[in-house]
């Protein structure tokens, strides 16, 4: 049993190494191949950057959750609790309670302050639900009379479809600069679930896919295996590293997915996470220093707007937002 044991071990150790590209590679999709189907996107010049309202994101002022709150259903899809409400003027909202609920309040700020597609999203630290159930999860959050405490909205679109998801290691920006770029964006977060599931291929009244990280909440705090990483935690975020290791022409940034030994006996699940250390080696440097270039336009009371619409308090603002200023500096000097 030793033996075997070991055997496995010694297999799962190499499997990330040669079972899996070690870089990106660009695909062209049928949806691409379809005379006049709608043209992929990841990404739009945010264009006056230093003047974007980091507060209220991609949805703006006049798109936040308004009015009295009705429960439609519980979502139990995932790890954390969610579930439906419709607000007073109609427009239905996911609801995500828990720990995410900051993290990808704010990174999801940040994207779309680089110019990358993101769902609407809207942090909420209290809010009254009209007809909620009891849940099966985040009971917790719940207060006697239907109020939530600690909440993201994030809006239910009808006129934008998923139609499917996307790969890190094939799709088809792979090579560009905006693609390198998010992956340093995914790096700057410390997003460490890179599962090929968290990202969203979104069609928009037909006019364009637009390739999305659609769950940003695993962020914010550490990556590493099972038992070291963590989300939504300042002291780990602060602690942690951003740059790995600068070569010639190219640069690695920190990605720490790979669960503890005990679990390579579950070889596809190993294999999987291991893997994703791969999404942020190998950028090149050219790309790294445009992205620096790109996020320094931001300023740092920008950067606290993202944290500030996260619900985080005045302390805990300050000190993620320099953090990544600090991050932003270190690719400005690549």
């Amino acid at each position: 049993m030793r033996t075997k044991l070991l055997i496995v071990l010694a297999i799962s150790l190499i499997l990330p190494a040669s079972a899996f590209p070690q870089r990106p590679r660009r695909v062209v999709t049928n949806e691409m191949r379809t005379e006049n189907a709608p043209a992929p996107v990841l990404w739009r010049n945010p264009q006056g950057i230093a003047n974007r309202n980091v507060f209220y994101g991609s949805g703006g002022k006049a798109g936040q959750p308004a009015g009295r709150f009705r429960f439609i259903e519980e979502d139990k899809g995932g790890t954390s609790p969610k579930f439906i409400v419709e607000d007073g003027r109609g427009v239905r909202w996911k609801v995500k309670l828990g720990q995410e609920a900051q993290s990808e309040t704010a990174a999801a700020r940040l994207l779309w302050a680089a110019g990358y597609f993101t769902d609407d999203v809207y942090y909420l630290k209290a809010a009254r639900i009209v007809g909620l159930t009891r849940l099966s999860r985040g009971q917790e959050y719940v207060s006697m009379d239907g109020t939530i405490r600690g909440a993201r909205f994030e809006r239910r679109e009808k006129s934008i479809k998923k139609v499917g998801d996307w790969s890190w290691y094939e799709n088809p920006f792979v090579g560009t600069r905006e693609f390198d770029g998010l992956r340093i964006m995914m790096a700057m977060i410390n997003n460490w679930d890179l599962k090929q599931a968290n990202n969203g291929i979104y069609n928009v009244g037909g006019r364009e896919l637009r390739y999305v990280v659609t769950d940003l909440g695993a962020t914010l705090g550490k990556t590493g295996g099972n038992w070291s990483r963590s989300k939504n935690d300042l002291k780990d975020f602060i602690r942690s590293n951003f740059i790995e290791e600068v070569e010639p022409t190219t640069v690695d940034f920190v990605m720490n997915t790979r669960p503890p030994l005990v679990y390579a006996v579950a070889v596809s699940y190993y294999s999987k996470r291991s893997r994703m250390e791969n999404v942020t080696e190998d950028i090149p440097l050219a790309n790294a220093r445009w992205m620096g270039r790109l996020l320094s336009g931001l300023s740092l009371e920008q950067i606290r707007d993202a944290f500030r619409a996260a619900g985080y308090t005045p302390d805990e603002t300050n000190a993620y937002a320099r953090k990544i200023r600090e991050r932003i500096q270190q690719l400005s000097r690549l």
